[in-house]
């Protein structure tokens, strides 16, 4: 006689779906969480010190301020990204200003290379959120993809956690402020790591590419062509790159690599001679072999002003960075990086210290080498966690003040 059937059957609980990213996301995540909560933290101690203050209320909107806080974060060259976004270019002759005049010519918009306001009018037309939120929009994202390449470059190097740490680092660089504002150092910054790294790893369709739209975001896109077309001449010349790849992926790099920039140049100005004479006679921006650095520097040493664009507190902590220039050239040259990195951080701070411009934004200006933060970001990967955590916290903090406040409110980014 068989037992009686009971009339339900037992339940087994269903445990409940955890989301689960997929596995190429995952390796991102401690990087990009790191960038992202050091560059919240250093943003909502900016805009305690702005709300403090005050005094960007008194500002033309244009050149320091607004209504609100957050209006600083598209000024001085930011209003100029809008307005080509809204306005397009109006190409022309260098128009001279009257005698007397800081500047001998009147700016131009076309100064202001085209691909990040292409990028903001085109976000705009999709999400309707207006062109400032737009133009934040595309310098927040792409600091995401600019930490996310650091981050892939440096872990080639020096491994994943030394790569985590330098987007860290990235986030509470001097100057640093500019990444979630209307500049393009997020956007250049983004396709220069992701270049380098496509060389790195013999991709040199991907590089030339890049390099191309490198062309199309700033000027000083020309030194990271220049270490692409380096990288590509020496592999044509050593025999192991032509059994690996053949001639053609190299040698399509170095020369699509410039066409981005000299398209552009030889569009708005009619070529590099006039594009150099605007820079020049509009912006006071030139190559002088390092003469005004020079000046500043010997300025600052003594406590004096007496030289263009000074700015005291931007002008002191550009100063301890160049000081520390050849301290951070050094230890990056003992980690041997791959050539396009050594060319790329060289050329880079080549132009940086060799231009009149001011002096302030030095930091600014070398924000986009971030090969530099090789040995650092491989010195405190040794680091346990606690110890990484207190020093991202008081970085972050401090970042609100001097890669924030002091550049936007101190000086002129």
């Amino acid at each position: 006689m068989s037992a009686a059937r009971s009339d339900t059957a037992p339940t087994t609980g269903t445990p409940p779906r955890r989301l689960r990213l997929p596995p190429a996301v995952r390796p991102w995540l401690p990087p990009l969480a790191l960038y992202g909560a050091a560059k919240l933290t250093g943003l909502l101690v900016f805009a305690w010190l702005l709300t403090y203050a005050g005094d960007y209320r008194r500002k033309d909107p244009r050149f320091g301020g607004g209504a609100h806080w957050w209006d600083v974060l598209s000024t001085w060259d930011g209003w100029w990204y809008l307005q080509v976004a809204q306005k397009g270019y109006h190409p022309g002759p260098l128009r001279p200003l009257a005698p007397g005049s800081q500047f001998s010519a009147e700016q131009n918009s076309v100064a202001f290379f085209p691909l990040y306001p292409g990028l903001i009018r085109v976000v705009s037309e999709l999400t309707g959120i207006g062109l400032h939120g737009s133009a934040i929009l595309v310098s927040v994202v792409c600091s995401f993809i600019a930490a996310a390449g650091i981050c892939a470059v440096i872990s080639l190097l020096a491994g994943t956690r030394a790569g985590t740490i330098a987007a860290g680092l990235w986030a509470v660089a001097p100057a640093a402020g500019v990444e979630w504002a209307v500049y393009t150092e997020s956007l250049f910054v983004a396709i220069a790591a992701w270049t380098c790294h496509a060389v790195m790893k013999r991709r040199w369709v991907t590089a030339g590419l890049l390099a191309f739209l490198s062309g199309l975001s700033r000027p000083t896109s020309a030194v990271l062509i220049g270490a692409v077309g380096l990288a590509a001449l020496v592999t044509l010349l050593r025999r192991d790159g032509r059994r690996e790849q053949g001639v053609a992926a190299p040698l399509y790099a170095a020369v699509a690599a410039p066409l981005g920039l000299l398209t552009y140049i030889g569009w708005s100005m009619g070529g590099p001679g006039a594009y150099f004479a605007l820079q020049r006679d509009a912006w006071a921006h030139y190559f002088d072999f390092g003469a005004y650095t020079l000046d500043v520097l010997r300025n600052v040493a003594v406590g004096h002003g007496d030289y263009l664009f000074a700015y005291s507190v931007p002008d002191l902590i550009a100063v301890q960075l160049v000081v520390a220039l050849p301290f951070l050239v050094t230890l990056l040259l003992r980690k041997r990086p791959p050539l396009v990195l050594a060319a790329y951080t060289l050329a880079s701070i080549a132009t940086v210290l060799g231009t009149q411009q001011m002096f302030g934004n030095a930091p600014r200006y070398l924000l986009p080498v971030f090969p530099l933060l090789l040995a650092p970001a491989a010195a405190m990967s040794r680091l346990k966690w606690p110890s990484l955590l207190v020093f991202f916290s008081t970085a972050a903090v401090a970042s609100g003040w001097y890669a924030h406040y002091v550049i936007f409110e101190l000086g002129i980014p």
